[in-house]
């Protein structure tokens, strides 16, 4: 089916028929970038602490604690003389590591990081550095109390100004859990009452009344705090049409996907919101065979909402009712025995898998190791299909194994197609729920990092947890399992989880929320510095979700941080939120700079959905790097291109560090819709260095009605996305 162009919307996504696509390749000289590279989470010392200068030019707008309010839209700057300093009290003495600046347009030819015990006695933390304008860090290895940037050269015949000075302390080895001192931490227990678990013994009736009684709760509750997993026994069900509302989980208890059958249907549509689905977020579905009522399963959805380890016996239909909007989802591991029908969907990404057909294709459909798929033909129609995936391991899942519970972690996959559990069991290994400390909403970092230095893995009943310091992952193999969309919220500025760098370990099903006080990252995969090869056990992130803004005003500077070499990553959604509860979100309300940085070498990416921060959106500085799909929309929110980004039109979405050599992505795609001031333009969508061994791959930017301009897909080549007919402008290969 060819379904016409769309008009503009609520939250402004758009559809366009299968048909068209205009492909520009204007070949253009291109200039140098800068090259990024991002540092391990410790702990941020400075943010609201006293801070005091030299001088303040204007002291008004631009004081000295401007620079230490974790707010990238205010500044400290100095008079236009030199010398000038910065300084921050820490309030006690802290063992410092690094020091992170973020320079605007003024910023220091050279200049010396100095610490102090008492304020007045100052020594040198290093050698004189230069500066460089935006954001600059120096390792520093001393304790003090006090310390200051000590500008001994202006750049410019301006001052000294500073977005932001952070201090941190901690150490930037691998995370570390002191031996168990506390009592023990038993293992196993309750999943939480709001794991509701059906039986085939039950009436449809009464199975359908508790589901529809949390759909109610839940269909338009998209920033409330409750959170369910809907989890059926192994048997056979009738008559039953499950509708998923947000936070909300669908799962079957069997080893495999046929043990668990729907004579009905699982359903998402999108009338809570006037048949619009772009905003049908944070829910899923795992591990169930379903037979629909009349041979389609509607699952109209947006953004971190996983079909995983599904037996659909028809169709299934991923637009809503009507053929609505709806942006992007993912499917992994699934079994379509009809047409995967993509209608309304701007974008979506399906891996591992077995279907049918697929039926339409808007502006990106990505295929990769799906028996079935259609041939690549992108940008008419624009699917792009990639036969196998080079490495996987599906994620790890909640099962009954002799009427116990336990969770199930599919073994490493090398050149894979089609789905784990054709010819029977899924391969891999099963732990038993002793093995792991189940928490609950209310348990303490310390309890949980209590239960993780036992040696337990770890399960997250649904729910919301507060953490005031570092879960610390520091064991290889450990299984880190969210419930029904666990979120975890930082306070204090915390990073709220990091993994160590060692093999094996698998972070799945979760939300992060940032906290309103800003977090360095909120997901850390390694140290900073990693370089142990994990490439025949690499960690996974699977299904994790991050959120800045829109629930609560949040605030992380990064959201996921990879420094472990071999990572995989399959299905993230980073979204600075452009909308939600009131004085949540805005320019300088929901600061995040980056969703994702890469360090490590040799990641594989699968399923990207980064959207909506305020500088590079995704920085990846490792080698052998491979993205299979990315979804991305620039922040909608820019007050101006002065605001956004001094000398520069704005921050492309994909930025490979200028020292990289090889990288190779397939089937992204970056919008604009800049709804503040839509005169904004953006330079372009993607940012590379231009060498042989980095290659992009069926790549396009538009823009949402015209509110705003991309004036490149990649570096200088392809010409403007505009214009209110959104009309994509696709870059088939590049170089």
């Amino acid at each position: 089916m060819t379904v016409p162009q769309a008009i503009p919307r609520s939250r402004s996504r758009w559809r366009l028929g299968a048909a068209g696509g205009l492909v520009v390749a204007v070949v253009a000289a291109f200039g140098a970038f800068t090259t990024l590279t991002a540092h391990a989470a410790e702990t941020l010392l400075s943010q609201g602490k006293p801070a005091t200068a030299s001088s303040s030019e204007n002291p008004g707008p631009y004081p000295a604690s401007a620079a230490v309010d974790g707010n990238t839209g205010t500044r400290w700057s100095s008079a236009f003389s030199d010398p000038q300093w910065l300084q921050v009290d820490l309030g006690a003495s802290s063992a410092i590591n690094r020091v992170e600046l973020n320079w605007e347009a003024a910023y220091a030819k050279t200049f010396k990081i100095q610490t102090s015990a008492n304020g007045s006695t100052w020594t040198d933390a290093g050698p004189a550095t230069a500066g460089v304008v935006g954001v600059q860090s120096v390792t520093v290895n001393a304790t003090a109390r006090y310390v200051r940037m000590y500008g001994t050269e202006r750049a410019t015949g301006y001052g000294y100004s500073l977005w932001e000075f952070k201090v941190f302390g901690g150490t930037s080895t691998d995370p570390t859990t002191p031996p168990p001192t506390g009592p023990t931490v038993p293992g196993g227990g309750s999943l939480g009452a709001n794991v509701i678990v059906f039986d085939p013994s039950m009436s449809s009736a009464s199975i359908q009344s508790q589901a529809d009684t949390i759909f109610k709760q839940q269909e338009s509750n998209q920033f409330g705090l409750q959170r369910y997993v809907l989890a059926f026994k192994p048997g056979t069900y009738n008559g039953l049409n499950i509708q998923v509302g947000f936070y909300t989980s669908v799962l079957g208890l069997g080893q495999n996907p046929q043990d668990v059958r729907i004579n009905g249907d699982i359903t998402v549509d999108a009338g809570w919101f006037q048949g619009n689905a772009t905003q049908n977020f944070w829910r899923s579905v795992e591990n169930v065979s379903v037979y629909p009522v009349s041979g389609a399963n509607r699952w109209a959805v947006s953004q971190a909402a996983p079909f995983r380890r599904m037996d659909i016996h028809g169709d299934l239909n991923l637009a809503p009712n009507g053929y609505g909007w709806a942006s992007g989802g993912y499917i992994a591991d699934s079994r379509i025995s009809g047409s995967e029908q993509q209608y309304s969907q701007q974008q979506w990404f399906t891996r591992n898998s077995q279907i049918g057909s697929s039926l339409n294709a808007v502006w990106n459909q990505a295929f990769v190791g799906v028996q079935g798929a259609p041939a690549s033909s992108f940008p008419n129609p624009p699917y792009t299909t990639i036969g196998t995936a080079p490495v996987i391991r599906e994620k790890p899942y909640l099962y009954q194994a002799g009427g116990q519970y336990a969770v199930f972690v599919p073994n490493l996959q090398q050149n894979a197609s089609g789905v784990t559990w054709a010819n029977g069991n899924t391969p891999g290994t099963s732990l038993p729920l002793s093995q792991f400390y189940v928490a609950k909403p209310g348990d303490s970092a310390a309890t949980i990092n209590q239960a993780l230095a036992q040696g337990l893995n770890l399960i997250f009943q649904p729910g919301v947890y507060h953490v005031n310091q570092t879960i610390n992952v520091t064991r290889a193999n450990t299984v880190v399992l969210g419930l029904g969309y666990a979120t975890i919220i930082p306070d204090n500025g915390v990073t709220p989880m990091q993994v160590a760098d060692v093999d094996g370990v698998k972070v799945a099903g979760l939300l992060f929320d940032a906290g309103t006080t800003n977090s360095a990252n909120l997901l850390v995969i390694g140290p900073n510095g990693s370089s142990a090869n994990h490439a025949g056990n690499p960690t996974t992130v699977q299904d994790v979700f991050f959120r800045i803004g829109g629930s609560i005003a949040g605030k992380a500077t990064n959201s996921l941080l990879i420094n472990s070499n071999n990572t995989i990553i399959d299905h993230i959604w980073a979204w600075r939120a452009d909308h939600g509860n009131a004085g949540t979100y805005g320019w300088t309300v929901n600061t995040a700079d980056s969703g994702l940085i890469v360090n490590g070498q040799n990641v594989t990416a699968y399923g990207l959905f980064v959207e909506h921060y305020q500088k590079y959106e995704v920085i990846w500085n490792g080698n052998g790097g491979r993205t299979y799909f990315l979804q991305n929309e620039q922040p909608y929110d820019p007050p101006s291109n002065a605001a956004w980004r001094s000398g520069a039109n704005g921050y492309a979405a994909y930025k490979v560090a200028d020292n990289v050599t090889s990288h190779e992505a397939w089937a992204m795609g970056s919008y604009c819709y800049f709804n503040v001031n839509p005169s904004v333009h953006s330079d372009r969508g993607f940012e590379v260095p231009v060498n042989g061994g980095v290659k992009l791959h069926n790549i396009f930017t538009v823009s949402l009605g015209g509110n705003g301009v991309i004036d490149h897909v990649v570096n200088n080549t392809g010409g403007p996305a505009q214009g209110t007919a959104t009309v994509p402008v696709n870059v088939t290969n590049f170089p």
